[in-house]
């Protein structure tokens, strides 16, 4: 892969001086965005068969998002804890990758991305080690190859996996105690028994930690099957029982399991996706609540949210917009938008007490 790092490029850019950031770190300013999720490639070689851009195959619009479009997000990256490099698609498509990676680290913020591992060999973990990334996340849909693969078409388990002992390598041998690896797996109601071998598959590797999710976004009715949604009571008590099972074999080893499950409608600011500190931005420069809103198929073009462009406006403006603002406002009150009332990142598993 022929990644470039354009230093001309990143000098345009001082980071924050030592007063600014020994403020921060002695009086705990905390930045007003907890997240900048932005979408660097809605490019994939998957055909994962959850997954939109499958379902959309033929209205899917693949690209890549482009350096000076990244470079207009300084002011927000500024006022954000932590970018996110990852969206629709394979981020590590997007030769730009490292140059976005390294802005973020510029501007004061934690980086971290998502990634299916195809892409991943030695150069690339080398490269990863080195560019201060602290979270690496790897896509998973089952912990044998039959239910990943089922799921995750043209995404080998066995290659998913040399991936992560190839970062972990680098890792140990750099001594990189800044970066963790993660696991993101998405838990599909017919797979449900597979997710048992995870807290095994994570102490084998050393992985950090696993977030398992649910099919929260249903780009096809079909696909309801494989869901866990709010009211499917028993679905709702058999994945409990399988997760709660999973999670106390990681506590055991010292590993870090989160899950959540539909189940009751928290009012408030219950988004999961934590949308009134968090921000999405296409690999078009389209910024959107979150990725859920901006999904780049023409057959859901009515189903997308946009705010703002990063092409002809300031970002800080975009987010304290007074639309975006009563967007906002409205979801924290439990009066959220139409299309979000049913989503199920609105709904919280019974054993959060928040």
């Amino acid at each position: 892969m022929g990644w470039v790092v354009d230093e001309a490029f990143l000098r345009r850019f001082p980071s924050p001086g030592l007063r600014e950031t020994v403020k921060e770190a002695i009086f705990g300013l905390r930045r007003p965005l907890a997240c900048l999720q932005v979408e660097v490639s809605s490019r994939c070689p998957g055909r994962c068969l959850y997954c939109p851009r499958t379902v959309f195959r033929d209205s899917w619009r693949g690209r890549d998002l482009d350096r000076d479009t990244f470079g207009r997000l300084w002011p927000l990256m500024r006022k954000s804890q932590r970018v996110h490099l990852q969206g629709w698609g394979e981020p590590l498509l997007n030769a730009e990758f490292f140059t976005f990676a390294e802005l973020a680290r510029r501007a004061g913020c934690q980086v971290s991305t998502t990634t299916c591992g195809l892409r991943l060999d030695a150069e690339t973990a080398r490269r990863i080690v080195a560019s201060g990334i602290d979270i690496v996340a790897f896509s998973l849909a089952g912990c044998d190859p039959a239910t990943h693969e089922a799921a995750r078409c043209g995404v080998g388990l066995d290659r998913v996996l040399q991936a992560v002992e190839t970062l972990q390598a680098e890792r140990k041998r750099r001594q990189a105690v800044h970066l963790e690896i993660h696991f993101a797996y998405l838990l599909l109601y017919s797979a449900l028994d597979s997710v048992a071998g995870l807290p095994a598959l994570m102490e084998r590797l050393g992985v950090h930690a696993a977030v398992v999710s649910t099919l929260d976004f249903l780009p096809d009715p079909k696909l309801a099957a494989e869901a866990i949604l709010p009211g499917e009571v028993e679905k709702i008590a058999r994945a409990e029982d399988v997760l709660s099972r999973a999670a106390a074999a990681a506590a055991a080893r010292g590993l870090a399991f989160d899950y959540a499950l539909a189940v009751r409608e928290i009012r408030g600011a219950s988004c999961r996706e934590r949308i009134d500190r968090t921000v999405f931005v296409a690999a078009d420069g389209t910024v959107s609540p979150c990725v859920y809103r901006n999904v780049p198929a023409g057959a859901l073009e009515g189903r997308r949210l946009l705010f703002g462009d990063l092409r002809a406006e300031d970002p800080v403006a975009i987010w304290e917009k007074e639309g975006f603002r009563r967007f906002r406002e409205r979801l924290t009150a439990g009066d959220p938008d139409p299309v979000c009332r049913a989503c199920p990142k609105r709904y919280r598993n019974p054993r959060d007490t928040g």
